[in-house]
């Protein structure tokens, strides 16, 4: 049986985003995973969940208002 630290170091804002976009892709491994929902904060990945999504709808109006030329 393998014994878990007390207390674990909860990841960095890197480590939130690079698993966010994972998960959005549908390539989050189940170790990744696994420790996002024992250590990580639920709010932090919400918030950065909702940053990408407005980042990625604002890219997509920039390239469709480029290509249309409006």
């Amino acid at each position: 049986m393998q014994e878990k630290p007390e207390k674990q170091k909860s990841p960095s804002i890197f480590k939130v985003v690079f698993s966010v976009i994972a998960a959005a892709f549908g390539v989050q491994s189940s170790k990744n995973s696994e420790r996002d929902f024992t250590t990580g904060n639920l709010l932090v990945f919400i918030a950065v969940g909702l940053i990408l999504t407005i980042m990625f709808i604002m890219t997509i109006i920039g390239i469709v208002s480029l290509v249309l030329g409006a």
